[in-house]
């Protein structure tokens, strides 16, 4: 690789970081497809790269590469993510280097089949939190739990969201202001169950509330890991007999599922979830009509 398709690649992982907000674990994503996608260009042609082969690349050089990741396993899935990988950065390439980037940008995404969500049931929803409530020794951390997990299934929070909350939240208005994927704000209502159960936590917690620290703090003091709140979810699913697809992040897709079947606005949904696109909230009507279809089976006289 030439100095300069170096340097490229490394102000293009700045410029994800900085102004598009992306987060590390997505720049290293990010950039593990591109250098393989390098690799395997450079292995394809056995010349070295330089930013005036990337400004030749053509559809034939982006189907033999797809053609090799296909072959060697990678799913439709990850691929398609791979290539969204190298079309971003050709994308920001061309831009900058003025060369026209048509061939490469055209060419299609393999197609998967698009995993649909797996929400609870609004009773095993409500029974969830209510086993993480009886469960914990240490009743402030019952207390905890519960709070956390309210904020999920409550806000549509994503658990990332939720742990990200300091003492600066606080006092607890009708809303929460929160800080989601790619550094975008938006506002959530606070339900009074979610109020009244952080409200409870705080009551109880025996560590210092400041505005620089975590709101939701861990047995000694520091940030709470998700990781707890995911244990015991697992040990509560196992006491009331639910699958292993009841994790934190079904109580988010249970918010979302429960607003819908309740007559939600699409639109108002994908705002408090926070989804850049409505297509990636689009994906619940799926899961509705899905839950719909199993009802009418189960229930019509002529089954």
């Amino acid at each position: 690789m030439s100095d300069a398709l170096r340097d490229a690649m490394q102000r293009w992982l700045a410029h994800l970081r900085g102004l598009e907000g992306a987060s590390e674990q997505t720049i290293l994503a990010y950039g593990s497809d591109l250098r393989g996608f390098l690799t395997f260009l450079h292995v394809y042609q056995g010349e070295s790269l330089g930013v005036a082969r990337l400004a030749r690349l053509s559809t034939a050089d982006m189907r033999a590469w797809m053609a090799h990741e296909r072959g060697r396993g990678l799913s439709a899935r990850s691929l398609a993510r791979a290539l969204s990988s190298v079309k971003s950065f050709v994308r920001w390439l061309s831009d900058r280097e003025g060369f026209d980037a048509t061939a490469p940008l055209s060419v299609r995404p393999p197609r998967f089949q698009r995993k649909l969500p797996r929400p609870l049931a609004e009773d095993a929803a409500v029974a969830m939190i209510a086993q993480v409530d009886l469960q914990a020794q240490d009743p402030w951390v019952a207390a905890r739990d519960v709070a956390v997990l309210t904020l999920l299934y409550g806000c549509g929070l994503r658990i990332s969201e939720a742990l990200s909350l300091t003492g600066a939240d606080l006092p607890l208005g009708d809303s929460l202001r929160i800080m989601g994927k790619g550094r975008k704000e938006r506002m959530v209502p606070l339900l009074p169950a979610a109020r009244a159960a952080v409200e409870s936590y705080l009551r109880l917690c025996p560590y210092p509330v400041a505005a620089d620290l975590p709101l939701f703090r861990g047995k000694r003091g520091g940030a709470l890991n998700g990781r707890l709140i995911a244990k015991a979810m697992e040990q509560a699913r196992m006491a009331l007999g639910l699958p292993a697809t009841a994790t934190p992040h079904a109580m988010r897709h249970s918010f979302a599922t429960h607003l819908l079947s309740a007559g939600g606005d699409l639109r108002a949904i994908q705002e408090l979830l926070g989804h850049a696109s409505l297509a990636t909230t689009q994906v619940y009507t799926a899961v509705d009509q899905a839950r719909l279809m199993e009802v009418y089976r189960a229930a019509h006289p002529r089954r």
